[in-house]
């Protein structure tokens, strides 16, 4: 059982998951085994831990500095959360210095797909959006003048940096209400957002990387999501 889940994990991590629903009737026995994946999944091109080449298994710490170049890619999991970090990406892990748990991240430039706990607060910074997030899926680009937002499924708190009264607090189940949260001067910080740039496909990698499904995807024949957020 375990090698089944690790041989489907590493074709998932390295793009080579089947269709969704494929993938998710594939999932119901590997996750049986209940293991967690740890520290780097994937390293696609120039990826880098606090400049130093990312290789799988090296993990991902609080106070690290993770940098993706043009072409490249980092998958990982630090504690109970997994990340995709698109290309041109850099993102400050915070928490406890050294620490494997992470309670916040600060996205600098680019795009990052994340699945986080449910019941952990965390909080997820750009130049432009403060967002609190308990237990979600949340997927973060950084444009010129703009943060989007999708709170793919779950809660997270929705903040404009430029102006503290500008707060929406989203609640979803599939990408319902994405957002983008603009700089100071616009007439509207907060606006409503299509999806773009991450798929369903993506986040049941990484929930899978630690041992979960997204709650848009329950279990084959059973009415209940795993995520249980």
């Amino acid at each position: 059982m375990r090698a089944e889940r690790r041989r489907w994990l590493r074709g998932a991590a390295a793009g080579a998951a089947a269709p969704l629903a494929l993938a998710l009737a594939s999932l119901r026995a590997a996750l049986a085994s209940g293991e967690i994946e740890k520290g780097v999944a994937r390293a696609r091109g120039d990826a880098r831990i606090s400049g130093a080449p990312a290789r799988q298994g090296a993990d991902v710490r609080a106070g690290d500095i993770v940098t993706t170049g043009p072409a490249s890619e980092l998958v990982f999991v630090a504690g109970r959360d997994a990340f995709l970090v698109r290309a041109n990406t850099r993102v400050e892990v915070q928490g406890e210095k050294g620490g494997l748990v992470v309670s916040g991240l600060r996205l600098l430039t680019g795009a990052m797909l994340s699945v986080f706990a449910p019941g952990e607060a965390k909080r997820l910074q750009t130049q432009t959006a403060i967002i609190g997030i308990r237990g979600t899926g949340i997927y973060v680009e950084i444009e010129p003048s703009r943060t989007y937002v999708c709170t793919c499924y779950g809660e997270a708190e929705i903040e404009a940096a430029a102006d503290p009264s500008a707060r929406e607090t989203v609640r979803t189940t599939h990408h319902d209400q994405p957002r983008f949260v603009m700089a100071k001067g616009a007439p509207q910080m907060l606006m409503a957002a299509p999806v773009i740039n991450h798929t369903d496909a993506e986040l049941t990698m990484l929930e899978a990387l630690v041992g979960r499904f997204p709650p848009f995807a329950p279990w084959p024949g059973e009415d209940r999501p795993l995520h249980g957020y």
